[in-house]
């Protein structure tokens, strides 16, 4: 039986799934075929998946973590650990992984939405947005991470930091995706 441990391996080095011709490598094989069929394997067992465009995508190729329980953020109480379930960050942070992307956030605009300077957000392309989204747009030619908002028939953006003013377009605002997530590490 062979292991998805080297293309595990692949991935965390490369940031991407290999090509047919890098499994025949990793795995020692001779021929595409024996790689296709490796691959087909590991399709099956849901550890990677093909997107829209039939590229390689990882499934279960990162780590998950065990849910125990819920801890108190109000008032202190008994810690009860349980095991509730297994929690996979790379499903439950990126369910539509041909569509989401990661930036890195510069500057205070959002700080009382919770997003700080340096922390990392989650975007997902969609086809329509809704406003009190929090999005990245594109206006008047400059890319920025705010509220969307609409004012009688004009949508403007709107920052989560009294020290900045509202958005207006002069001339195009584009919603390019919408924040699904924040990520801070201490």
């Amino acid at each position: 039986m062979t292991s998805p441990a080297k293309l595990k391996l692949f991935y965390k080095e490369h940031r991407r799934m290999p090509s047919y011709s890098e499994v025949m490598k990793l795995y020692g094989y001779k021929s595409k075929a024996a790689a296709y069929y490796l691959i087909q394997k590991f399709i099956l067992d849901g550890i990677v998946s093909k997107d829209r465009r039939g590229k390689l995508a990882p499934k279960k190729l990162s780590g998950s973590a065990a849910l125990l329980g819920y801890v108190e953020a109000g008032f202190p109480s008994a810690a009860e650990e349980e095991l509730l379930d297994v929690m996979d960050f790379d499903e439950y942070l990126t369910p539509n992984k041909e569509a989401t992307y990661i930036l890195k956030v510069k500057g205070d605009s959002m700080i009382d939405a919770g997003i700080r300077e340096g922390d990392m957000v989650i975007v997902e392309k969609r086809q329509s947005y809704k406003t009190g989204q929090i999005v990245v747009a594109s206006v008047d030619g400059e890319f920025t991470l705010k509220y969307l908002r609409k004012k009688r028939d004009q949508y403007y953006l709107e920052p989560a930091n009294a020290k900045y003013e509202p958005i207006f377009p002069k001339g195009k605002l584009t919603v390019e995706a919408v924040v699904t997530a924040v990520v801070r590490k201490y």
